[in-house]
């Protein structure tokens, strides 16, 4: 099994000390990123939905196709709700700091 190294362009520069952008467009990207990550999670969900009525209706679905399906969109959700447990925290973090 080969392993890549991971690419710095996905990142987009949010690391890069030398990034100018103005903070409202660092918002719109993070809030874009977000966005998306909940589309895909949303698509998961209709395709194990789908996957799982078609196999409780009788049609030809795979059992382990299905399976796999649900713990997809099981793993996902359990992502995001993670994401969104460390948000708050840093936002409660930010709002106790003295200014």
């Amino acid at each position: 099994m080969e392993l890549n190294p991971i690419q710095n362009t996905n990142i987009q520069g949010l690391h890069s000390p030398r990034t100018t952008a103005k903070p409202q467009s660092v918002m719109q990207q993070v809030g874009t990123t977000f966005q998306e990550a909940l589309e895909n999670i949303s698509q998961s969900q209709q395709n194990s939905d789908e996957l799982i009525q078609k196999l409780a209706l009788g049609e030809d679905v795979e059992l382990h196709q299905v399976m796999i399906a649900a713990e997809q969109t099981d793993v996902n959700f359990r992502v995001a709700v993670a994401i969104r447990d460390k948000l708050v925290e840093a936002y409660r973090e930010i709002m106790r700091m003295a200014v």
